[in-house]
């Protein structure tokens, strides 16, 4: 038996390497790139040109999408994150899949509006490769934009169809 000392880190750095290149090529991506670094990824980030990505009709210019995975102890499938954010509206739609809101089950959408949380609702929970995972969501993403409904300055997220 070999024991491979940091396979986490190992597969965390690989995965976020695979979504980092899928970013590159995704069209209104841009400036992609590791934070806190190339050497100790930890988030993919990416500039996002908001026509491209989601259509022009999509009130925001400009956004950001921060996505992270990590793979805790003692749990059978990955957490992640996968935030679109609009500092300009101060807005951060999320598809998060970890252990907070467990109410919810393992897997929810959340938005925030002025770093408060104004929705969330359980999503479906996908067993699936990591990479599938990704791809999944952020197909998913322009969809879920379109849901959030805006009634005297505050956005709210009425229907989740995923």
């Amino acid at each position: 038996m070999i024991f491979l000392a940091g396979r986490d880190r190992l597969m965390q750095r690989t995965l976020l390497r695979d979504i980092h290149d899928r970013l590159m090529n995704q069209a209104g991506c841009e400036n992609v790139r590791y934070h806190p670094s190339r050497r100790r990824p930890r988030y993919v980030i990416a500039d996002i040109d908001t026509t491209v990505f989601v259509g022009n009709s999509y009130e925001a210019k400009n956004a950001r999408l921060e996505v992270r995975f990590w793979y805790p102890a003692g749990v059978g499938y990955e957490y992640y994150r996968i935030n679109w954010i609009e500092p300009e509206r101060n807005l951060m739609l999320g598809l998060h899949q970890d252990a907070d809101h467990q109410d919810l089950g393992p897997c929810h959408i959340q938005l925030n509006y002025e770093d408060t949380p104004v929705d969330r609702y359980a999503a479906t929970f996908l067993d699936v490769h990591p990479l599938s995972v990704f791809d999944d969501r952020l197909q998913q993403l322009p969809t879920a934009l379109g849901s959030i409904r805006w009634e005297d300055g505050t956005p709210s997220l009425p229907t989740w169809p995923v």
